[in-house]
């Protein structure tokens, strides 16, 4: 890969990683005191995961950077976080980021896949798969949220709704920006990234409405 190619690659990377690391932290912050044991114990869990998550990432752009030797320990973002995730402050604004951030980084690591460059593959797939449990974990939470009584469901779509503008805005920047890596065949020229997300989040709020009529 030329330096212009890792340089773009390092950026995909490093908003993951950033993310992952700060939702880490907030869930083991705010997770404690979750609505309940189960929630509290499934938080701690993917606490773990996502700061072992992002330890790789970050690893990983060290390695493209060519550094040698033992891998410093990141304990702050590099700045390319949502700026939603920076601004968690309860369970519903947790559980909202944790999953809009897991959708999008899905679909960007499935198009990464997709190269099916042994570099990239190696160092993704084992990630990938475990970050589907972390999917499915937020997106229960969420259904659960917005089926909801009282202002527990405008709250956490309102939540989502926020959350859901910055992965979008990531997403579309990628589709728009990422010309080196779609010329190195790493991202296809056809990408497309936004729309599917834009549809998952639509999914799952028709979903709580549905829900909440049948109540």
């Amino acid at each position: 890969m030329d330096q212009q190619t890792v340089t773009e690659l390092i950026a995909l990377l490093e908003q993951i990683a950033d993310n992952k690391l700060l939702l880490g932290d907030r869930l083991v912050e705010i997770g404690v005191s979750g609505p309940d044991l189960e929630a509290t114990l499934g938080a701690i869990a993917m606490a773990q995961g996502e700061l072992g998550h992002a330890r790789l990432l970050y690893h990983w752009s060290f390695d493209l950077r060519g550094h040698t030797g033992k891998k410093p320990d990141v304990t702050e973002q590099t700045g390319k976080a949502f700026s939603t995730v920076l601004h968690i402050s309860n369970w519903i604004e947790l559980i909202a980021n944790l999953y809009v951030a897991s959708a999008s980084a899905d679909l960007v690591i499935k198009a990464l896949l997709d190269s099916r460059r042994p570099e990239i593959v190696n160092r993704l797939q084992k990630l990938w798969r475990e970050q589907q449990e972390h999917l499915l974990y937020s997106r229960g939470w969420l259904e659960q949220l917005l089926q909801d009584a009282g202002a527990i469901p405008t709250h956490t779509r309102q939540a989502l709704a926020d959350a859901s503008q910055c992965g979008s805005e990531w997403l579309s920047s990628i589709e728009q920006q990422s010309r080196q890596l779609t010329a190195a065949g790493i991202l296809s020229p056809t990408l497309n990234l936004a729309a599917p997300f834009q549809l998952q989040i639509s999914q799952l709020l028709q979903a709580g409405q549905r829900a909440t009529h049948v109540h």
